[in-house]
């Protein structure tokens, strides 16, 4: 995900980066209710569906009528999304939506954008979710539902996840079904992640006895969440995260890997300052926004982190470490020590003095 597509998503570890009535929900609500109590996901359509019925008319050039809106309007999808954008205090009306929907840009994509929504509705989400829970504490749940959406912004989120946790995934039709799958995986250990690690996240927040300085570095430790998520939707330490990417993509990862040593000092330039009391809440914001780039040092630290601790001391411990921000800069730096006195390819550590300051 961008940037722009994790504001929500670190809500409630990164200041907020500092900081659903249905018209035909029998036909657009796929249920995956399984056997396991852990996992209950669904699907729910209905914006996109009422949007392609629109698209449809328009492109056979019937009339739209007012009730054929207000099935757009009424959605469950739509109405969440509305919500979403106001917490954020973005414009989101009803006639720029129409507007949009009735665009020549968006009228050559009916097609594609139909034959996408019924590839992704057939999705293993099962499949996705049993990854997720794969890389979290035992009797994590993940509950959520998944909005496909047709929509202005590109972008996709997570909404309301310690309430009524929410998926919103921008209707792409480049995207396939196996990568629809991999970045619901993604979510769902966003999703899992907050109810299963929230109680210990509760408890350092009001714990007097850690500074200010100290909990803010712990909350932004968090954010290398990113990239358990992708090593959970990978579905092991020996997959490549962009298995199912594109080329493209799955090139861009692997030159910003080669960054890594680099992007390690840099984070922890970003900690030391913060320790030092050197910055404003302002420029802490900006800085830790600027390590999310398309998948910045969030991501790839973080995932690095992740594989070499798993690959060193299995992954009982690596999820112990994801839960609890306070460990793992440290369990991290015995695993590649580890690693550095038995391969070439060297890791850089993070300084001990940091973690020291962390650990008091």
């Amino acid at each position: 995900m961008k940037a722009e597509d994790n504001v929500s998503i670190s809500v409630s570890i990164l200041f907020c980066l500092m900081m659903i009535s249905f018209s035909f929900i029998a036909e657009t609500i796929c249920v995956a209710q399984t056997a396991d109590s852990s996992i209950a996901v669904r699907i729910v359509t209905d914006e996109a569906d009422a949007v392609l019925a629109i698209l449809a008319k328009d492109k056979s050039n019937h009339t739209i009528t007012e009730k054929e809106w207000q099935n757009v309007f009424s959605s469950e999808g739509y109405v969440r999304l509305k919500k979403r954008e106001a917490s954020l205090q973005r414009t989101f009306t009803d006639d720029e939506f129409k507007t949009f929907v009735l665009s020549d840009a968006l009228a050559g994509q009916y097609q594609s954008l139909k034959t996408t929504l019924d590839k992704w509705r057939s999705a293993d989400v099962t499949g996705a979710a049993t990854r997720a829970l794969g890389y979290l504490p035992s009797g994590a749940r993940i509950e959520t539902k998944i909005y496909p959406v047709i929509k202005p912004k590109t972008n996709s989120f997570v909404f309301e996840v310690t309430t009524d946790p929410a998926i919103f995934l921008y209707l792409n039709s480049d995207i396939s079904r196996e990568q629809f799958e991999n970045t619901l995986a993604h979510e769902f250990h966003h999703v899992g992640y907050a109810n299963s690690c929230e109680a210990l996240a509760v408890k350092i927040s009001k714990d007097s006895t850690i500074s200010t300085n100290i909990r803010t570095v712990l909350e932004l430790i968090g954010v290398f969440g990113e990239g358990f998520a992708m090593l959970a939707a990978a579905g092991g330490p020996d997959i490549h995260p962009h298995a199912v990417s594109k080329p493209a993509e799955k090139e861009r990862w692997d030159n910003d890997m080669k960054n890594f040593n680099d992007d390690v000092k840099r984070v922890a330039r970003l900690f030391v300052d913060i320790l030092d009391d050197k910055l404003t809440a302002e420029e802490i914001q900006k800085s830790a926004y600027s390590f999310f780039g398309i998948q910045g040092p969030w991501y790839t630290v973080g995932w690095k982190m992740a594989v070499t601790i798993e690959k060193t001391y299995g992954r009982a411990k690596l999820i112990e470490c994801i839960c609890d921000p306070r460990i793992l800069l440290s369990t991290y730096n015995q695993a590649a020590s580890e690693h550095n006195r038995s391969v070439r390819d060297f890791l850089a550590t993070w300084s001990p003095s940091l973690v020291e300051r962390i650990g008091k």
